[in-house]
């Protein structure tokens, strides 16, 4: 099943779309500035999404759970990634950030087990709790000199983690940023760093 939100409507909301299973893609006119939370979570057999320009804010949970979902292009609108945004996401295998994104929120991309590459720009400043737990799959990040922090558990159980440059500004890891990155070979940590 196909479907189209014309760019008359202004907003997908909660849970608008929430375990529509046999829904297998969707066309999001431009128009649209807000996708609410839990607007497409659940949705398993999604496997491509284009945002719009016009979408300013998507909330927590929008994509959750969308097993299927293998490529997502973010608007350049989208100022904060928000919480468990794409958590779930098992077919994801990259994605690009854009310009304009200052937050990574809690557990955004928790347990996409098959993320192999992700861009962050130097837009990013905060990397929150969980933010990239249990992404088993994720060989290389490289943190952009823009963020300041990285909090709880970020990297948890990234297994196949083998190299990490934490840049100078950065002014605080949290507890367990790294636990469980059992193939990390070296990281480089800023001396002012806490």
């Amino acid at each position: 099943m196909l479907s189209r939100i014309p760019g008359s409507v202004k907003s997908v909301g909660w849970s608008a779309f929430k375990d529509c299973t046999g829904l297998t893609g969707i066309t999001i006119s431009n128009g649209v500035t807000i996708i609410e939370g839990s607007a497409f979570e659940g949705c398993t057999s999604l496997t491509a999404i284009a945002i719009p320009d016009s979408v300013m804010d998507i909330k927590y949970n929008a994509f959750k759970y969308c097993t299927g979902l293998k490529e997502i292009s973010i608007s350049n609108g989208v100022t904060i990634l928000d919480m468990s945004i794409f958590e779930g996401c098992t077919s994801l295998t990259a994605i690009a950030i854009p310009d304009s994104v200052t937050d990574i929120g809690g557990s955004a991309f928790n347990g996409c087990t098959g993320l192999t590459a992700i861009t962050i720009p130097n837009s990013v400043t905060d990397i929150y709790d969980d933010a990239f737990y249990g992404c088993t799959s994720l060989t290389e990040i490289t943190i952009p000199d823009g963020v300041t922090n990285i909090y709880n558990d970020v990297f948890y159980g990234c297994t196949s983690l083998e190299e990490i440059t934490i840049p100078d500004n950065v002014k605080s890891v949290g507890q367990e940023a790294f636990f469980d990155c059992v193939s990390l070979k070296e990281i480089t940590i800023p001396d002012g760093a806490t």
